[in-house]
C-alpha cells in the first residue's frame, strides 16, 4: 500500500472543492456508525486518453449497496457517472484510483439515519499496485486469518459499506503482524470467502475456481471481468464451495480487485503454492486484464469509458 497523494480538487455534494476543503462535521452520521457505501474505481491511460474501467458497473453497484441500507441517493447514476469523469478530468490526470462513496451526513445522532442528509464525494489519486510492484510479478504471501467474514445473515455482505469493513481491517492487522502481505478469510462454515478487500481464485489443472456469492463475498467488478476473460480464452471457469485444501493444493492462486488487479499468491500459512511464484495461467490472464485495462483490446473497449 502507498499513501495518498492530494490532487487538487474533490467532488463534493455537486461542486468541485480543492482538495483541502474537502471536510466533514465531526457528528456526521456516517463517522459514528459506518453507515456509508463506496466504490473503488480505476483509470486507466490510454491511447485514446484517460479511460475508467467498468464506471457504469461500479456505480450501478454502489446504487445497489446504496438501496440495501435504504439510502435515499441524492444523484441518478448517470449524474453520478459525470461526477467521477469530471473529477478526474478536472484534476488532469491520466491514471489514478477513484473513491465515490455515498455516506449519511450531519443530522440526527442515534441508530435511525433517516432524518440524516445522504452526501455525496469523490476523490481521485495517483495509487501504484495495492500488494506491491514485486508482488505482480512474483506473489504474495498469504495467511488464514483467525478472523471469519462475517455471515449474510449479519449484514448484507454484496453491500460495499464502510462498517463492513471493519472485519477487514482486523485481518489486514493480523496478517501485518504475523509478517505476511495479505490473508484469506474463510466464512462461518470453514469455506473459502475472500481476502480483506479481494477475490480470490484457484488454478486446478487448467481450471478456474472461485468461491460462489453464496460463500459471503462481495462480488466483484474485476472477478467479473477476469470470469469473462477467461472463458473467452477457453478456460472452465467454476463458482464452488472451497476449503483450504483448495488453497494449499492449488496449482495457481491470485486475487483480483480493482486496487490489487490480478495479484498472485505464492504462499499460504508457510506452504508454497504451486510453483512458489507467479504461475503461467495467473501471467496469462494478469497480462490479458492489463492489456484491455490500457485500451489494447477492441474487444473489450465497451468496459472502458473515457474521459474527455
Amino acid at each position: 500500500m502507498a499513501p495518498v497523494n492530494p490532487t487538487k480538487f474533490i467532488w463534493m455534494n455537486g461542486k468541485l472543492v480543492k482538495w483541502e476543503d474537502a471536510k466533514i462535521h465531526v457528528l456526521t452520521h456516517a463517522l459514528h456508525y459506518g453507515s456509508g457505501v463506496f466504490e473503488g474505481i480505476r483509470c486507466y491511460k490510454t491511447p485514446k486518453g484517460p479511460a475508467v474501467f467498468r464506471l457504469k458497473d461500479h456505480i450501478q453497484r454502489l446504487v445497489k449497496s446504496a438501496e440495501a441500507y435504504k439510502m435515499k441517493l441524492p444523484y441518478s447514476a448517470e449524474e453520478m457517472c459525470k461526477a467521477v469523469k469530471d473529477t478526474v478530468r478536472e484534476n488532469k490526470i491520466d491514471a489514478c484510483y477513484i473513491r465515490p462513496i455515498l455516506y449519511n451526513g450531519y443530522g440526527e445522532m442515534g441508530l435511525n439515519p433517516t432524518n440524516c442528509k445522504v452526501d455525496f464525494a469523490v476523490a481521485v489519486w495517483e495509487w501504484g499496485t495495492y500488494l506491491g510492484e514485486e508482488g505482480l510479478e512474483k506473489g504474495v504471501r498469504v495467511k488464514v486469518s483467525s478472523w471469519s467474514r462475517f455471515d449474510q445473515r449479519s449484514m448484507p455482505t454484496a453491500a460495499k459499506a464502510c462498517g463492513n469493513y471493519l472485519n477487514s481491517i482486523l485481518a489486514k492487522l493480523e496478517a501485518i503482524e504475523c509478517g505476511v502481505d495479505e490473508c484469506i478469510l474463510l466464512n462461518t462454515n470453514g469455506s473459502v470467502a475472500e481476502g480483506p478487500g479481494e477475490n480470490v481464485f484457484a488454478v486446478y489443472h487448467g481450471k478456474l475456481l472461485t468461491p460462489p456469492g453464496s460463500a459471503g463475498i462481495l462480488y466483484g467488478i474485476t472477478r467479473n471481468s477476469i470470469m469473462h476473460v477467461a472463458r473467452d480464452m477457453g478456460m472452465e471457469v467454476i463458482e464452488r464451495d472451497m476449503n483450504r485444501n483448495d488453497l494449499y493444493l492449488a496449482d495457481e492462486l491470485f486475487f483480483t480487485g480493482t486496487a490489487a488487479e490480478v495479484s498472485p499468491i505464492r504462499e499460504v500459512d508457510g506452504r508454497k503454492i504451486g510453483i512458489g511464484k507467479r504461475g503461467p495461467v495467473t501471467e496469462k490472464l494478469q497480462k490479458k486484464f492489463f492489456e484491455i485495462a490500457a485500451g489494447k483490446d477492441l474487444k473489450y473497449e465497451k468496459w472502458l469509458d473515457y474521459v474527455k
